[in-house]
């Protein structure tokens, strides 16, 4: 019984470092010699995607906890507002199909910070109605 919980957090753990070394290499923010970001690298960036990969993975471990585990789509859109955030906006190949770059660097750009902090809010309060959901939480 005392190897359950560590095997759940061990699995948050993985989850966030996983979040962090994936999210942060395909977006240039820990360099590396596969991708080249294009735009200036900002504290927020970082800000955002230490925040976005320690929410995974508490939502992670939270969704263990949980009898009915929810909000597997809000975590999802709190995972690509946060990517969103932090990434590149010129480098993002959806982004960038849809929108031309000058369009991109105008009006998105200035938006990523705000992006940001919704993102952090939108994760942060899944988790806090998680956890009044949950009476082991």
């Amino acid at each position: 019984m005392t190897s359950l919980p560590n095997r759940r957090l061990l699995r948050s753990v993985g989850v966030s470092v996983g979040a962090f070394v994936l999210f942060g290499t395909i977006t240039g923010l820990l360099p590396n010699p596969i991708y080249v970001r294009m735009v200036e690298r900002t504290p927020a960036d970082y800000l955002f995607l230490v925040a976005t990969a320690a929410f995974a993975g508490a939502f992670v471990y939270q969704r263990s906890l949980a009898d009915e585990p929810i909000g597997d789509r809000f975590a999802a859109g709190g995972i690509v507002g946060g990517f969103l955030a932090f990434g590149c906006p010129i480098c993002n190949v959806a982004l960038l199909a849809l929108f031309s770059s000058s369009a991109l660097m105008t009006h998105f750009d200035p938006l990523r910070p705000l992006l940001g902090a919704v993102s952090v809010v939108f994760f942060a309060g899944l988790l806090y109605y998680q956890r009044r959901r949950c009476e082991v939480c």
